[in-house]
């Protein structure tokens, strides 16, 4: 079926669009692959590429034919994991007490290795065809859709998130997450769908073509049919209706008139607005959110730039200039890459931050990005920065993770303070408490409260903006009220926890650095493993190895002299031998001693062989 000019239809397991020019041909989606065996037929003897729309397995199970046939093979980011290493997630994909309620088994039986991932919010030049690819999460969490202006019309290729003259493919696949305690729980991707069904009418395509279904010639009346009967549905699950406009056409509102919130993300993002025309974004995690997916891999997680959009648009913002985290966890930083790719956006970061962001994979803790961060700019700590017209203090922020900073400055005449996650603003005397966010894992320590309280107390700021909160007017009984948790705080532990032996909050003696390793078959890895006095006098710690079967070290044991609670490092080379079987997450461990007492294994690192 010819659906434009050079622009074909091939009926399979889904649609596969052949998109011609000359004797070549792009590929949208695949299917079963047995368009290859019908090229003739359009006039082409060469595929160059494939572009996948999602990953689900009437749109790929034929991919392996393509990769044998050298064609060149793109598919969404956020999905690459479920084409290219498929193989993984079958294998640790959990099965028993399943709550993850996605689709995302309906994915290729074997993987299939892939050229790259196609460039979201940009176009690219694929064959003879300038092609930009748009974010429309819905019928997956990592969905994409394709638009290609020719012969005078703009062509979008959408995948499932429409069928027809608008209905939907799959309802169950617009399900990612068990009810839950969202307001969209269980409806995540028919929002979702909304969405992203407004944001490509923006685009103004004239014909949408979609996966299954016929070509709709009528984008505005087949997306108002399938608005109408979604909201409907999706109300019926709600407490409150549901409106999609306000979260596409004004997800800022402002805190003061150079300060703006997004109320559409995760956890809350701000931008601050500078008379020169830019802005600066404090964290940048999931933006216009409809309900986090079940799952933790790759694929459940997407950052989005819809916000960007709005904020050039009703604030004549030229560009973004600057991200900054008040922490690493990712529901603050996922964007940040995106952020720079598309719009050219630096980060600048924390020296205590920093090393966190880049290299996400050295660190045992948890809520980390899966990809490394590069950071434009280190700053130094507790030292002021500038940025255009303001003058930010960057502040150690212990408490809620150790790496983490709060940010000081005034604008349009108020004192105001960024604090991420350290609390939650919602102290009522008498009627609700604080919350102090410490989390044992992200390596809470007992006075960080204390110590974030004085520095509040110093700085006295007016308003405090924090990372799920509303907006806080600041008094000085709200000040001495956290000075008296953190105390308190601080006091419990104490009283709970041995007087004996020390560990602090998290309970243990060692640590060991980079967390997670790859290494070759044969090859050499060092290990440094942080080791803690919990003892008020100096003390000398031994600290033995404990590795696989076969996997020698240099030496295996160490010694550290450490004074009075202190800590100290000892450091190690491990070579893995040559004829070592591939392996994931093989266990090295350091066994502690400290003075005269044995602790034990106390830190492991993972080490894949591969």
């Amino acid at each position: 079926m010819r659906v434009g000019d050079d622009i074909h239809l091939f009926q399979d397991t889904c649609h596969v669009y052949v998109l011609r020019s000359g004797r070549t041909a792009v590929l949208i989606d695949f299917g079963s692959g047995a368009v290859l065996d019908h090229l003739a037929d359009y006039g082409v003897d060469e595929v160059t590429d494939v572009l996948v729309t999602h990953h689900h397995r009437d749109q790929v199970q034929g991919l392996a034919r393509a990769a044998a046939a050298g064609i060149r093979i793109w598919v969404p980011p956020v999905e690459r994991d479920l084409i290219a290493d498929v193989d993984e997630h079958w294998r640790t994909r959990p099965l028993d007490n399943d709550y993850d309620v996605r689709q995302d088994r309906f994915s290729l039986l074997e993987q299939v290795p892939v050229t790259g991932t196609v460039a979201e919010y940009r176009t690219v030049r694929y064959g003879g065809f300038d092609i930009h690819t748009l974010p429309l999460p819905g019928h997956t969490p990592g969905s994409v859709g394709y638009l290609v202006d020719t012969g005078g019309r703009r062509l979008a290729f959408t995948g499932d998130l429409i069928h027809g003259e608008g209905r939907l493919w799959s309802l169950a696949a617009t399900q990612w997450a068990y009810t839950g305690f969202h307001a969209n729980a269980g409806m995540e991707g028919v929002a979702a769908t909304v969405l992203s069904c407004l944001q490509l009418l923006d685009r103004e395509p004239d014909i949408l073509l979609p996966s299954h279904g016929d070509p709709v010639t009528d984008p505005p009346a087949a997306v108002a049919r399938l608005r109408t009967r979604l909201q409907e549905l999706l109300d019926m699950r709600r407490e409150k209706p549901w409106d999609p406009e306000p979260m596409l056409r004004s997800p800022w509102k402002p805190v003061t008139p150079h300060l703006l919130r997004n109320v559409t993300s995760m956890a809350n993002s701000y931008a601050l607005l500078s008379d020169h025309g830019t802005a600066l974004l404090l964290d940048f995690g999931y933006d216009l959110t409809t309900g986090l997916p079940g799952g933790h891999d790759r694929s459940s997680r997407r950052p989005l730039l819809a916000s960007i959009e709005a904020l050039k648009r009703d604030y004549g913002i030229d560009r973004v200039e600057v991200a900054l985290p008040t922490h690493y966890h990712d529901d603050h930083v996922a964007g940040f890459n995106l952020l720079r790719e598309v719009h050219g956006a630096e980060v600048w970061s924390p020296a205590r931050i920093a090393p966190v962001l880049h290299s996400p994979q050295r660190w045992d803790l948890p809520c980390l990005w899966y990809d490394p961060i590069p950071v434009d700019r280190e700053l130094p700590d507790n030292t002021p920065v500038t940025w255009r017209e303001y003058e930010i203090g960057v502040h150690d922020l212990p408490g809620h993770t150790p790496y983490a900073a709060a940010y000081s400055f005034t604008a349009d005449g108020r004192r105001i303070i960024a604090t991420g996650d350290q609390q939650n603003t919602a102290w009522e005397p008498g009627l609700k408490p604080e919350l102090l966010n410490y989390q044992y894992r992200n390596r809470f320590r007992i006075d960080d409260f204390t110590r974030s309280a004085e520095l509040y107390r110093k700085l006295d700021p007016q308003l405090m903006i924090s990372g799920h909160w509303q907006p806080f007017e600041v008094t000085h009984a709200y000040l001495d009220m956290l000075l008296d948790e953190g105390q308190r705080l601080a006091r419990l532990h104490r009283e709970i926890l041995p007087r004996d032996v020390d560990f602090g909050a998290e309970g243990f003696g060692a640590r060991i650095s980079p967390y997670r390793s790859v290494v070759a078959p044969g090859g050499r890895l060092r290990l440094s493993a942080e080791v803690v006095n919990p003892f008020p006098g100096p003390e000398t710690a031994t600290v033995r190895l404990v590795l696989p079967r076969g996997w020698q070290a240099a030496t295996d044991c160490a010694e550290v002299r450490l004074a009075g609670h202190g800590t100290g490092t000892a450091g190690f080379e491990i070579r893995v031998p040559e004829d070592a079987a591939p392996v994931e997450r093989a266990r090295v461990a350091v066994d502690l001693t400290v003075g005269r007492m044995r602790f034990g294994q106390q830190a492991e690192a993972l080490v894949s062989v591969r």
